[in-house]
């Protein structure tokens, strides 16, 4: 029977001071995200958006956006693939990487936003708390709010840009 390492608490934040590291479920693609206090205060953003959810395959997807010269992906066995996801809401594709093995998704790039990825933090061992909810106008009427989070009703525009209604 292999181990179960699902629990976020059996990962202590302090073991990831230099790089958070994850896989897809096959272990072809390893990825490490070079970003030192990655778990000082809230990073990243649920996203509520039909497309979100059908990549994570979930009622949410749990998304962070990073410089891309602090993400390192390798892949193994030559089986990252990229979908351009032309059905967005801003007219502009979505490229979205994910593991030709064993479909786990694995981040999304935009011209929205230049030298940066969206990391599908879903492959990591423990993730930040959020900052944000995107799409909260998308959620289920049965999910809870996560207190403390700001839910922006259509789009998150990223930690510069806090221009939505909260």
């Amino acid at each position: 029977m292999p181990e179960l390492t699902g629990d976020p608490k059996q990962h202590d934040p302090s073991s990831f001071k230099d790089g958070l590291k994850g896989s897809c479920l096959c272990g072809s693609i390893q990825v490490t995200i070079l970003e030192p206090d990655l778990f000082a205060k809230p990073k990243g953003h649920l996203c509520h958006c039909a497309n979100c959810r059908k990549v994570a395959g979930s009622y949410v997807a749990s998304n962070m956006l990073l410089d891309a010269d602090k993400v390192k992906i390798e892949d193994r066995d030559g089986t990252l693939k990229v979908y351009e996801d032309k059905a967005t809401g801003s007219g502009n594709s979505v490229f979205r990487s994910f593991c030709g093995k064993d479909g786990n998704p694995v981040k999304s790039e935009t011209q929205l936003y230049p030298g940066k990825v969206i990391m599908k933090m879903g492959m990591f061992p423990r993730i930040p708390k959020p900052e944000a909810e995107g799409f909260g106008l998308h959620k289920h009427d049965w999910q809870a709010n996560h207190e403390g989070i700001p839910i922006y009703e259509v789009k998150w525009a990223g930690p510069e840009k806090k221009e939505m209604k909260s």
